[in-house]
């Protein structure tokens, strides 16, 4: 593996509880495959200018070790594989004291026409700058909570009010969620969900009953591993809104599926899977639910959904 970036947690990148928010995982991520972008011999691939650049069309994240403000940070990685369009990269962020790794990223990434978003085939020179990154797959970077399936892409309005998913956010993609050509960025998937995942009563009863005054210990939820698939890519001003179920529940996590849809057509922004857990925030640690809590959870599975 090569080191692709290094810098911080950030205080106003952290959240309420108390770590660094998810999105700014991704945020470092991206940067990094930007300068993996380059060692391949594809330039800048994020700047406006360019001819080319990468759109992720499935992103895997596992969260294994919290960053508090100031902790120091590094990624380093390679890739995986690659077809004639496709690129297979894998990163590993670590904190930069212990070494201790603090998430993994399994992305894979397709070369594009800037404006378009159409496919086309990586210029000569990438296939031997490729070679040189090339890097065997990290076990620790493997699913773990998430099943690798191919996705139906039935995600809809129609279908989620069929379902009825709870609906935990909604409003629009503004200039600050933008990249350079026009779309929005990668860690906008995550910031949107993350950003409403407290209104997901279903899913976390415990912490519904903290801002209801009914608990004394403060509860947050927390996500342990993600699934993103990208389906269409939202332009500044396009509304949103984010349909959720409780796709399983087990004694220590639950697995959620979001469906982030536009009103206006209905049809799905990205889809995503995610495995979470409450986290109790002054002991620090995950907590499994009681029987009331059990039994609410349980009632609140949806059969069949799927990101």
């Amino acid at each position: 593996m090569v080191e692709l970036w290094r810098g911080n947690a950030n205080a106003w990148e952290c959240d309420e509880l108390g770590h660094m928010n998810v999105q700014f995982y991704l945020a470092k991520a991206s940067e990094a495959v930007g300068n993996l972008a380059a060692m391949a011999g594809l330039g800048n691939v994020f700047r406006s200018d360019n001819y080319a650049t990468l759109l992720a069309r499935s992103l895997h994240i596992k969260f294994l070790a919290e960053a508090h403000p100031g902790a120091p940070l590094m990624i380093e990685g390679g890739i995986t594989g690659h077809t004639d369009t496709l690129m297979h990269a894998e990163l590993i962020m670590r904190h930069g004291g212990s070494g201790r790794v603090a998430a993994t990223f399994q992305l894979v990434l397709e070369h594009v026409s800037p404006s378009e978003g159409r496919a086309f085939s990586w210029p000569d020179r990438f296939a031997a700058a490729a070679d040189t990154l090339k890097i065997e797959k990290d076990p620790t970077a493997a699913p773990r909570g998430i099943e690798e399936y191919d996705s139906v892409g039935n995600a809809s309005l129609a279908r989620a009010d069929q379902m009825g998913l709870e609906q935990i956010g909604m409003g629009r993609f503004t200039g600050q969620d933008i990249g350079p050509f026009g779309r929005i960025r990668a860690d906008v998937f995550l910031g949107r969900v993350s950003n409403s995942v407290v209104n997901f009563i279903g899913a976390f009863p415990e912490e519904v009953a903290f801002h209801k005054g009914e608990l004394d210990n403060r509860i947050g939820s927390a996500l342990l591993e993600t699934r993103i698939l990208p389906r269409r890519w939202p332009r500044e001003g396009d509304g949103y809104v984010i349909r959720s179920g409780l796709k399983s529940v087990s004694p220590k996590v639950r697995n959620l599926v979001h469906w982030v849809l536009d009103p206006a057509t209905g049809k799905p922004w990205w889809t995503m899977e995610g495995v979470a857990a409450p986290m109790d925030l002054d002991a620090r640690k995950l907590v499994e639910p009681n029987a009331h809590f059990r039994a609410m959870l349980e009632a609140a599975v949806v059969k069949g959904i799927r990101a």
